[in-house]
């Protein structure tokens, strides 16, 4: 479940003791819902962006979702304008934001703040981190689980189906917020160390997973 989603129903359990009533239950399966289609209009239009206009509507609409987050959108115009410049620009003109564009911007922020090493990271890592986002994202998409963190669409993927070696501009920002949680670092690290991607993982327990009727 979305985490806005959680937290709302969480909320709703808080106000009484007896229990949630048919009206809450009923106020959270909404919620869930408006959620899930939002999710889903975000999906079709990070797919669908054939001009600039396209990319403000995807931005726009993400932005929606983190309305209570996120300053008011008078304060934050040029940001949103610059961010679907460059996402529209990395759709239609393979202008991606290279890994290791993210890796320097990211090592630079971790020094500016005299962050550990620890925190520093390099275009394998980032690689890795990506490769699982997206592998996780598609399947839990297919299965059902329709929100804005299993958003497909939104990741630069090249002719093998996995993840590009550069980031489209609204991938780039989802990679910088992952940083932010150190759990998804160490687990790229470790990965990266044993040298194993998610999307080889998956494929291969598919690949052994024996098929009906045969």
């Amino acid at each position: 479940m979305n985490v806005p989603v959680l937290v709302s129903l969480l909320l709703l359990l808080a106000q009484t003791s007896s229990g949630p009533s048919p009206e809450m239950l009923q106020r959270a399966r909404e919620e869930a819902e408006r959620h899930k289609q939002a999710a889903i209009r975000i999906n079709e239009l990070a797919g669908q962006i054939h001009s600039e206009n396209d990319a403000k509507n995807f931005v726009a609409a993400i932005a929606a979702v983190f309305e209570k987050e996120l300053p008011p959108a008078w304060a934050t115009r040029s940001i949103r304008e610059r961010v679907a410049r460059a996402e529209y620009e990395s759709v239609a003109d393979s202008a991606l934001i290279s890994e290791q564009r993210i890796v320097d911007v990211w090592n630079e922020y971790i020094r500016q703040i005299a962050g550990p090493d620890e925190a520093l990271v390099n275009t394998a890592e980032i690689h890795n981190l990506r490769d699982s986002e997206f592998t996780l994202a598609q399947k839990f998409w297919t299965r059902g689980s329709q929100q804005i963190w299993t958003v497909p669409s939104v990741y630069a993927v090249g002719d093998d189906g996995k993840v590009a070696e550069g980031c489209r501009a609204m991938e780039a920002i989802r990679v910088i917020y992952d940083l932010y949680r150190f759990q998804n670092l160490q687990g790229a690290r470790d990965r990266v160390k044993r040298g194993v991607l998610v999307s080889e993982m998956v494929k291969n327990v598919s690949d052994s997973t024996p098929r009906r009727g045969v």
